[in-house]
């Protein structure tokens, strides 16, 4: 191989492109990653920030659950209250009424089996 000054010169620029090249591939690889470490982060928080939210929504819901049972017990029991004040007050007429109540959902229930082809 010749090693003339122009080859030498040549050489030279293309090692001095390549080492240029090579940097700024290098500081493009650091400057990725950081940015992924930082996307990473963000991501991260978002996904804590989801979860406690989620948490505490779900924390609500049951909150408000318990909350409307408790209301539904307690006007199930005035219900029931009422409605033994109501037999012990009038029970002739409480017997008639339970009587006559029977015989109508009797009634529907064996009208249902007829049209639905069931007899037994």
């Amino acid at each position: 191989m010749n090693d003339t000054p122009t080859t030498r010169s040549l050489r030279s620029s293309t090692t001095a492109y390549a080492d240029e090249a090579l940097s700024t591939a290098e500081n493009a690889l650091d400057s990725t990653r950081q940015l992924a470490s930082q996307v990473l982060g963000r991501a991260s928080d978002k996904v804590r920030d989801l979860r406690s939210g989620a948490g505490q929504l779900a924390s609500r819901g049951v909150d408000a659950a318990s909350e409307a049972a408790a209301l539904a017990q307690k006007q199930i029991s005035r219900y029931a209250d009422a409605t033994g004040r109501y037999v012990s007050q009038q029970p002739v007429k409480s017997a008639l009424i339970a009587v006559a109540a029977g015989a109508a959902i009797a009634a529907l229930v064996m009208a249902a089996r007829r049209r639905n082809g069931n007899r037994y």
